[in-house]
């Protein structure tokens, strides 16, 4: 008989299933806002709404060898942090004090955003190249655990 997998498990796996929905081209990120036990977001990184995905027209960064964690607004698309954000802001859903699970650690913009948001955690499995939301997330009150680390 299988193990029953833990709430962090669970919803880390739901992140990774919410990645296969992204346009990007270069990196295909998943987060989910959870508030006791339930979700509340989900979002997955791509171009905004009715807009042509990165898929389909190709990608700016790419193009111009621009190095990840660098340049963020030479980019189509929206973060997966931010599309989980945007989702919750659009149906009236409160993030303040909720934990993110993303198969990534955030950007600078996006940890912005979280800090601002009120989010409590944020739970990770991949790292991304970015020193000064590394930085920035050291000062803050959110907590941030490597869940892939917490596994091995």
């Amino acid at each position: 008989m299988k193990e029953r997998p833990s709430y962090d498990q669970y919803f880390m796996e739901m992140a990774y299933v919410v990645a296969k929905r992204s346009t990007c081209l270069r990196r295909k990120v998943g987060a989910i806002l959870v508030k006791d036990k339930h979700i509340l977001s989900t979002g997955y990184n791509g171009a905004p709404k009715g807009l042509k995905h990165c898929s389909e027209v190709g990608c700016i960064r790419e193009k111009q060898n621009v190095s990840s964690g660098e340049r963020h607004e030479l980019c189509r698309g929206l973060h997966a942090e931010q599309n989980a954000i945007i989702q919750a802001a659009v149906f009236g859903t409160s993030i303040k004090d909720s934990v993110l699970y993303c198969t990534n650690t955030p950007c600078i913009v996006c940890v912005k955003m979280l800090i601002n948001a009120g989010v409590n955690e944020i739970i990770f499995s991949g790292d991304y190249p970015d020193d000064l939301a590394k930085k920035m997330l050291g000062e803050s009150k959110i907590k941030i655990r490597n869940l892939k680390k917490l596994l091995s």
